[in-house]
Formats: structure tokens, sequence, C-alpha cells
């Protein structure tokens, strides 16, 4: 198991190392090595996580062909300029708020020239706000109801009676409070740029880039804040019906009542009668009743004798069947 995860963890290195789809070509390369080289079996590629992603960048370039996103850049930019010996406060509140909003931590990137063009003319040390400025757009991506992590998280816990507002409730408070005593600390980082001699002689000959940062007008106000209004109004939604039950639709399946719970592979039906699914399951031990197109899994609890199953086929459907009658698991 040792040796797995180096190739793992050698295949994240080199591809963090290359950037951009070289570090999609070395997670390909270390999963084949762990399928042909290790026998291991690969479970389903995440398609509802890549559907989220798919579906944010979408909304976020839309708001940014728009104008939003360079809007939201203006309203930082006058926040920082007006305060500028806070900016090792207000930096990674900036960096929370735009990716929270957004889902992604790519449209904290255009706010970063602004923070260090600001701390330098405040004469603090850039690496001060820029750090958890960084920092605190990846802890928002915990937090955001819209981001990948989010949804993945939200699918694990699919079936123990955990909602979005549940996990938002408890990623939010805690990333922000990190991320404050995070920007308290920051403030004591490194000599003051007025002490530091390294600072003093790039100064003197000239080393330092004294360019200014130039945002983009806004061509029509009017589109742009309408983008983000628009933007924000759907993520609160999604906290809205991810939250509860009543707002999403329910089906009349065989004479049951079946809601839809969006789960870790797919949607996921509930029946009302909790006791026709049991619990957990796990893999039937005699190997007999797994066979090429099922994989049968028994569930323990009440129906551990085998009368209450799961079953797995082909098509990518489960079910599970018992006394009580079929519950379909559409994935």
């Amino acid at each position: 198991m040792a040796l797995q995860l180096a190739f793992v963890l050698v295949a994240i290195i080199i591809g963090a190392r290359l950037g951009g789809i070289g570090l999609g070509v070395m997670g390909g390369i270390g999963l084949a090595i762990l399928t042909f080289g290790f026998g291991l079996q690969p479970t389903s590629p995440p398609i509802d996580v890549m559907l989220m992603i798919a579906a944010v960048i979408s909304a976020a370039s839309c708001m940014q062909a728009a104008g939003g996103l360079d809007y939201m850049v203006k309203l930082a930019e006058r926040l920082l300029r007006k305060n500028p010996s806070q900016v090792t406060i207000l930096s990674p509140i900036v960096t929370y708020l735009f990716t929270f909003v957004a889902g992604t931590g790519h449209v904290a990137y255009s706010v970063l020239p602004v923070i260090a063009e600001v701390a330098t003319e405040t004469k603090i040390r850039p690496e001060r706000p820029l750090g958890i400025a960084v920092i605190a757009s990846q802890q928002a991506i915990t937090a955001s109801p819209i981001s990948a992590a989010t949804v993945a998280l939200l699918g694990l816990l699919a079936g123990f009676d955990v909602t979005l507002f549940d996990i938002l409730k408890i990623t939010i408070p805690a990333t922000i409070i990190g991320v404050l005593v995070g920007a308290l600390f920051s403030m004591k980082v490194g000599k003051e740029l007025a002490d530091d001699p390294e600072y003093r002689k790039r100064l003197t000959e000239g080393y330092l880039d004294v360019k200014k940062v130039e945002i983009k007008d806004i061509h029509n106000k009017r589109h742009a804040v309408l983008s983000v209004l628009i933007f924000i109004l759907a993520t609160v939604f999604i906290v809205f019906f991810g939250s509860f039950d009543s707002l999403r639709p329910a089906f009349v399946i065989d004479g049951e009542t079946v809601s839809s719970q969006h789960g870790r592979f797919g949607h996921v039906r509930h029946y009302r009668n909790r006791d026709a699914l049991c619990r957990r399951p796990h893999l039937a031990a005699d190997s007999h009743r797994r066979h090429e197109g099922n994989a049968r899994l028994r569930l323990p609890g009440r129906h551990a004798g085998g009368d209450c199953h799961i079953r797995h086929c082909l098509d990518g459907r489960y079910f599970s069947s018992g006394e009580y009658g079929t519950a379909y698991f559409l994935y």
C-alpha cells in the first residue's frame, strides 16, 4: 500500500510541476499504473462533480462576459484603496467572498495584483496580504454552496439526513474564523519594508516594478450589476433546494411516494419506509451470488439474513429488494 501511495504522490508532484494539461495527463498515468500494475479496480468517474464544475465555470464565464467580474474587482479595489493600512485584514475577506460566490478560486486571481500594489504603496510586505488572501480563497471553496468540494461532500453524506444547510452552518463559520485568525498572524510575518535591507537595495537599484495596475472600464454597468445579482440569486436558490426536501420534486412509483436527493453518484431515491432499505451495504461473503451482470451487496441490520440486498447492474442502476418490495436507486 505504501508503494501505491508513493506512485500517487509522484504522479501528483510531476503533474503539478508540468502544470496545465500535464496535471491531467499524469493523473491518467497514475491511474493506469494502479489499475494495470497493481490490479486495483477503478471507481466510477465523479460525473456529478464534473458536471458541477462545468456548470459553475460556464456561469462564471457568462458573468465575466457581462462585465460582472470586472465590476466585483472594481469594488474590491475601491475598498482596499480606501483602507490601505488594513490591507492584510481586508484582502483575505475579499478573496474569500469572491470564491464563496463564484464557487471556484480562479476568480480571486484578478484581485491579487491590486492587493500587491496597495500593500507596496503602503509600505506593507506584500507577502502578508497575498499569502493569507490565497489561503482564504481556498478555504472558501470548502464553504461555497456551489463548489465541487461541497457537492462531493454532500454526496458522501447522502443517506445520513445531512442537508446542504447542515454542511454550510459548520464550514462557513469555521473557515471565516480560521481566515481571520490567519490574517492577524500574517500581520507580523517578516520585517517591515523600511527595515528590510534587500527591499531597500532593490529600491535603490530600480529593480522594483512600479507599474500601476489597470482595471478594465465597465462598458455597461447595468449589465454587470445584473449579472452579479443573477449569479448570487442562483446560489441562494441552490442552498434552498439543497436544504429543504419540500422544495424538491416528489414522484409516485408503484404507489409509493419517492423524493429525490442529490447523492454521491447521481439521484438517490428514498422511500419513506426506511426499514426496507436497512443500513449501509457491504459485499456479500458468498462469491456465488456475485456473477457476471450483477454484484450483490448485503445490507446489515434487520434483514441481514439475505432477504434484503442491493444489486448493481451493468447499465449503472442500483436497486434494493426485500420484504417490503423494491426501492430503486437511479444512478
